[in-house]
């Protein structure tokens, strides 16, 4: 026979613990996480990016690196994309799903981001057996 003290505890524990997942972060308030439509539209934009461009436009080796790009420079490069001005091989086609707006808001965000240098691991030497 189950014992019903011990599935009340244990399921408000797991209530409890559940929950908490939804607690801001220490020393964070509210208003330090929540971004206005505008600003959340343009992050989600920008994370598009990060699959190439690294973190907040920080990339590794072999992409260019967006993070403190100056905005006119990248709004140009953007609209070459965009009007087939400027070969790619993806490119022109995530500049063509642009409007104008949203590619100056991606300038003035990627301008604002700070530079990390890039650090790139050690080449490893894979093994044969794993003793």
């Amino acid at each position: 026979m189950i014992n019903q003290t011990f599935v009340s505890k244990k399921l408000l524990l797991s209530f409890i613990l559940i929950s908490s997942f939804g607690l801001p972060v220490s020393g964070k308030t509210g208003e330090d996480i929540v971004l206005s439509a505008p600003d959340l539209h343009t992050r989600t934009l920008a994370a598009s990016c990060a699959a190439c461009h690294g973190t907040n436009g920080n990339a590794l080796a072999g992409n260019a690196i967006l993070a403190g790009m100056d905005k006119t420079y990248f709004t140009m490069q953007m609209l070459a994309f965009k009007n087939g001005d400027r070969p790619a091989t993806v490119m022109h086609r995530h500049a063509k799903g642009l409007q104008v707006d949203e590619i100056n808001q991606l300038a003035a965000y990627f301008s604002a981001q700070k530079r990390v240098p890039a650090i790139n691991p050690a080449t490893q030497q894979l093994k044969a057996n794993h003793d």
